[in-house]
């Protein structure tokens, strides 16, 4: 991490909101591979389940909090006392532990989900981080749905929750429906607007229900916020949540904006190998990052300028993410450079006229089939030197 700038501290919830996916559901074990890989990571904090949810979780939450050694580990809460109780209970082993809570504090939670007075969810939320505060020091508090939330309501249960003793407060974009902008301007005012608010930190959990959790997470943190929540490969609850490598890399490649994160980048690759493999989630292949093609190149204009100077059309380098190479992918679109680099790899240096004997053949090939791959480069130019006798003779 550059020391010269600020940090954001990254919150990875894959273990408790990624898991809250339809037929992702990880056993213990499971757990336990992916939070000491995300500790060696350099993640902040490892949201390690919801220990009231269920027995499995409890017990995968409490054998967590025995092997994180650098991260502060947190289980999430209702503002219930008796999910604060069972959180405080499974946490009892971390070195760092943590107790999320909270409660809605938007009109459509107060109105229709708990059927209640914007003065009643003012004393609930108080009493439950006063609650998780009896049992740990660093209690986070999330307002669910305060990107829908009125901003001066807000900034009042805000101030409230501070007096009780909160750490963190969480401003999640529940639904996914902020603008960056938006969501920018609800952090900003926070920042503005709350007494007491230099003395804790402010925490981005974005939704992708608009294809948004990243932009506004990187909003939030331009505006004041120095903790974002996020997943690996951005699974979570319906569209997911915003993507731990986007907002890493979008950092590192911004220096300007003077944020960083402890996350050692090349890890990125095989972390978003594992909890893809371990949760069965296949990543698309155009995922920012971590996708399969993410820095492979098929067309004709963008190899010739990667082969050249990889800068031409890629702003990362594969390594810091932990990728190889570069992949030069072959297809009807490539172009002579692409083919002359592919076939030098495979063991063939061809001439310049060589080269245009053994292209003509190559899109004939690569019409019929997407991918042109290795073995395909050894059939083409035993065709092309049939081609090449053929035009000699």
């Amino acid at each position: 991490m550059n020391m010269n700038r600020e940090k954001v501290q990254i919150f990875d919830t894959t273990l408790r909101d990624g898991e809250q996916v339809p037929g992702c559901k990880l056993d213990t074990n499971q757990k336990l591979v992916i939070a000491e890989r995300l500790d060696k990571m350099g993640v902040d904090i490892i949201e390690a389940g919801f220990p009231v949810s269920s027995p499995g979780d409890f017990l995968s939450v409490s054998e967590i909090c025995k092997i994180v050694e650098n991260a502060t580990v947190c289980g999430l809460t209702r503002a219930v006392k008796n999910d604060i109780d069972v959180a405080a209970a499974a946490l009892k082993h971390a070195k760092k532990p943590r107790i999320h809570t909270g409660i809605g504090t938007s009109e459509s939670h107060i109105l229709h989900k708990l059927q209640t007075t914007p003065e009643d969810i003012i004393a609930r939320a108080k009493f439950a981080v006063a609650h998780a505060k009896s049992y740990v020091e660093d209690v986070e508090f999330y307002a669910e749905d305060a990107g829908r939330t009125d901003n001066a309501f807000l900034a009042k249960v805000c101030e409230e929750v501070i007096k009780s003793g909160a750490t963190v407060l969480n401003i999640p974009d529940t639904t996914g429906y902020c603008l960056p902008e938006e969501y920018g301007a609800k952090i900003k005012y926070l920042k503005e607007n709350v007494k007491g608010i230099e003395n804790v930190t402010l925490s981005c959990h974005c939704h992708n229900d608009l294809g948004m959790a990243t932009a506004n997470s990187i909003a939030g943190a331009i505006n004041g916020a120095r903790q974002i929540e996020c997943t690996i490969n951005g699974i979570g609850e319906r569209a997911g949540n915003t993507a731990l490598e986007e907002v890493v890399m979008i950092f590192k490649q911004h220096p300007y904006l003077n944020l960083d994160t402890n996350i050692n980048t090349r890890e990125l690759n095989e972390m978003s190998r594992l909890v893809s493999e371990s949760m069965g989630m296949i990543v698309q292949p155009n995922k920012a990052i971590v996708g399969a093609n993410a820095f492979a190149h098929s067309s004709g204009i963008h190899q010739d300028g990667v082969i050249k100077n990889r800068a031409t059309y890629e702003i990362m380098d594969p390594l810091d993410v932990g990728v190889n190479e570069s992949s030069i992918i072959l297809t009807a679109r490539s172009g002579r450079a692409a083919l002359a680099y592919r076939a030098k790899k495979v063991g063939y240096e061809l001439t310049k006229v060589q080269l245009d004997i053994v292209y003509v053949e190559f899109l004939k090939f690569a019409d019929i089939k997407k991918e042109v791959v290795d073995a395909d480069i050894h059939q083409i130019i035993e065709a092309s030197k049939i081609q090449a006798e053929l035009i000699r003779g």
